[in-house]
């Protein structure tokens, strides 16, 4: 309820706020009765007032055209005939005339009495004295044409009004705002219900009016929420997969340093009992231990290795000799042996990036390729070629294998963590995405697919340190374990 202390700035706040909070339909009633009423008052004062004064002017054209002819004897058997006028004649009682007509016509006998503004009856003395004679003009020609006239007025407009009321709301506002109005509401609803399927609205429901063009910014807006919520997701995943992978490495690190002290003294153990038993049967045991502990030391001592603060600074990188040197690492596995390297980088190809960082790819790649190449006759090749990326100059080393190539269930998601065909036994499933993840910061990137002879190949793409000024020097080296 209003409150009477409010100031009138107030109280239309409070009317407008009262209106906005009605519903659309309410709203368009309430605007439909004001327009009406607006519409009825105009029609009212500018149609109504000047048919009142032409209807005036017509009874006082009438009034004069039939005092002349009323004046005129000559003119009252015309009257008569006519049948539209109320003829009569008596005295003054039975005529029932004010005093002005007869104080009027005993002063001017050959004159008539009218004033439409008292009486609709003129007068006239009669030849007969104490006679007088009387015509009257009926009231429905004038004062009743002007009532009917503001009832059919007001008739029409209601007609108009229903009518106008009837189209909107049955046809027209249904169809272009209610509709329209509904199907956005739904589509709210189905959004809030995370229903993907409904919270999209048809296009072939939108319209080229303004309701069509918010339709179709909703649409993208939500569209693009979708893209969004869908990286937030995938960036999210990634997100847990690095924890994991921190976890992982830290795990690794502290294991391998924990390992490292045990390992010195084994292996110091191992060489005074190799210099104290000459025995050749004993030496060949102690020798084999020996081997076994060193190739353990340096697998511990990779992994502490990885697991430090890395440089961040960019500098080039000769490609050839991080292949080497990836390689060799890689050969503390023992298939390794058996395993053929084809390192065919073009010896002046360097890229700019971080080595120890590019280490670590290349050495997940090679890996990666040794476990799945055969035992005998396995061959691994890595190559370079210059090439472009988004513009820039880049340079494509290609890492090939001659094993059963990547399983096409596992190929699109071959770089998420965890994914692999080898959990059970060396691989982890962990290498690709950490060297994907490596490469994008350095701003290149990483693809793999299947050779057509067989096998795989993974291409890395990185910014070319020198593309105007490498010297072509082509030719590779053959290294095996």
């Amino acid at each position: 309820m209003p409150n009477l202390k409010e100031s009138p700035r107030q109280l239309r706040r409070r009317a407008f706020q009262l209106f906005g909070n009605l519903g659309i339909r309410p709203k368009l009633l309430v605007l439909h009765n004001l327009f009406f009423l607006v519409l009825t008052i105009g029609v009212y004062w500018s149609v109504i007032p000047l048919f009142e004064r032409r209807v005036a002017s017509a009874k006082q054209r009438e009034f004069t055209l039939l005092a002349q002819l009323f004046t005129d004897d000559g003119g009252l058997p015309a009257l008569e005939l006519m049948g539209l006028y109320s003829y009569s004649q008596g005295d003054a009682a039975t005529l029932a005339m004010p005093r002005a007509a007869i104080d009027y016509l005993n002063d001017n006998p050959t004159r008539v009495y009218m004033n439409p503004a008292v009486t609709d009856t003129i007068y006239k003395r009669s030849p007969i004295a104490g006679l007088y004679r009387a015509i009257t003009i009926p009231e429905v020609y004038y004062d009743g044409l002007v009532t009917r006239a503001k009832y059919t007025l007001f008739i029409v407009l209601a007609i108009l009004y229903l009518s106008a009321i009837l189209l909107l709301e049955l046809i027209v506002m249904p169809a272009y705002v209610y509709r329209p109005i509904q199907l956005f509401l739904d589509a709210d609803d189905a959004a809030r219900a995370n229903d993907r399927d409904r919270e999209l609205i048809g296009d072939d429901e939108i319209l080229e009016d303004e309701i069509g063009k918010i339709m179709l910014s909703r649409n993208e807006t939500m569209r693009r929420l979708r893209q969004q919520n869908e990286e937030l997701e995938a960036t999210r995943s990634k997100l847990l997969e690095q924890d994991r992978l921190a976890s992982l490495g830290l795990l690794s690190a502290s294991v391998a340093h924990e390992l490292n002290t045990p390992l010195a003294v084994l292996q110091g153990y191992i060489e005074k009992l190799a210099e104290t038993n000459p025995s050749p049967q004993n030496s060949e045991r102690l020798a084999r231990m020996l081997k076994m502990t060193q190739r353990l030391r340096r697998i511990s001592e990779s992994l502490v290795g990885f697991s430090r603060v890395r440089r961040e600074k960019n500098e080039p990188v000769p490609i050839r000799t991080l292949i080497d040197e990836a390689w060799h690492i890689a050969s503390i596995d023992e298939k390794a042996a058996s395993v053929v390297l084809l390192n065919e980088a073009n010896p002046a190809d360097a890229v700019l990036g971080n080595g120890d960082r590019l280490l670590q790819v290349f050495l997940n790649l090679i890996r990666n390729a040794l476990q799945a190449v055969p035992a005998k006759g396995g061959e691994i090749v890595v190559r370079t070629c210059p090439s472009r990326l988004d513009g820039k100059a880049m340079l494509s080393i290609r890492v090939d294998d001659n094993g059963p190539g990547i399983p096409a269930d596992v190929l699109p998601d071959i770089f998420d963590a965890f994914v692999s065909t080898r959990l059970d036994s060396n691989g982890t499933g962990l290498g690709l995405t950490v060297s994907e993840g490596i490469v994008h910061q350095h701003g290149g990137s990483i693809s793999a697919s299947n050779r057509p002879g067989g096998g795989a190949s993974i291409e890395v793409k990185l910014l070319d340190s020198a593309p105007n000024h490498r010297l072509v020097q082509p030719g590779g080296s053959r290294q095996a374990s």
